[in-house]
């Protein structure tokens, strides 16, 4: 390798790849999808639980939790799975579609990289929602911050994993923008269902309970309930997690097409 060459592929692997993120997170702000739908509307859910007074008192169904306390992570999975599930696969079906990933296959900066930086940019925008959210429901609502900190952080990533790579395999299969946004709407409902979002996970009936231990989002809520109050994850909730990450994620670079 020429002395050129090496230059030239320290510098993509540098500020060219610093550039091209900044670039992606601009693209993100502008269409709109991610920060309203991803930010937006969970906080709007959880002002409206906020103040509804009921799901502020504690709960003997729930262990004394409140119901609030329930939610917050349910909120979480939300903006995980609307990150992960929607905002992700339309923005690269868009460049498939447009020509955007042939054209960079011809260039030093390659499309892989437009695809690592469309995870760094979601992964950063999941991470200061979460804040938010956490920051809200504890200032507003006197929400309890994670018991289990590190427990906290590893089941958002493991869940954040999971649901990833399910939004590129939704991105590897889908032939339109259209066809993304389709596919993801139809997954994100009932994924949210076994995540809790309208009856809460403790409540349902064994059959649906099992059911969503065995969900993406219903292991992260899990594990991010369980975290939140002061336990560690459980293993199989982490196995679940990272299986439908390795699985998803080889599937999705196996069949995932530049054009």
């Amino acid at each position: 390798m020429s002395v050129s060459t090496a230059a030239s592929t320290h510098l993509l692997r540098g500020p060219a790849f610093r550039r091209l993120a900044t670039t992606e997170l601009r693209l993100y702000l502008r269409e709109r999808v991610g920060p309203v739908w991803g930010l937006g509307f969970p906080m709007i859910l959880l002002i409206i639980f906020g103040s509804i007074p009921s799901f502020n008192r504690p709960n003997r169904d729930f262990g004394g939790l409140t119901e609030l306390d329930v939610y917050v992570p349910v909120l979480i999975a939300f903006v995980t799975a609307m990150l992960a599930l929607v905002a992700l696969p339309m923005a690269l079906t868009g460049y498939r579609e447009r020509g955007v990933l042939r054209r960079l296959r011809t260039t030093p900066v390659g499309p892989g990289r437009v695809l690592a930086a469309q995870l760094v940019v979601n992964l950063a925008a999941l991470v200061v929602t979460i804040v938010l959210l956490l920051a809200v429901a504890r200032l507003g609502y006197g929400v309890r911050l994670p018991r289990q900190f590190a427990g906290f952080v590893v089941a958002a990533l493991f869940g954040a994993a999971a649901l990833l790579a399910i939004g590129l395999f939704v991105a590897a299969v889908a032939p339109s923008i259209r066809a993304a946004q389709a596919i993801g709407t139809i997954l994100f409902f009932p994924m949210m269902f076994f995540a809790g979002l309208w009856l809460p996970i403790a409540q349902m009936p064994p059959v649906l309970r099992h059911l969503s231990h065995a969900a993406p989002l219903g292991a992260t809520v899990q594990a991010l309930q369980d975290s939140a109050q002061g336990y560690w994850p459980h293993p199989l909730q982490l196995v679940t997690m990272a299986a439908y990450a390795v699985v998803f994620g080889l599937v999705a670079m196996r069949l995932f097409r530049w054009e």
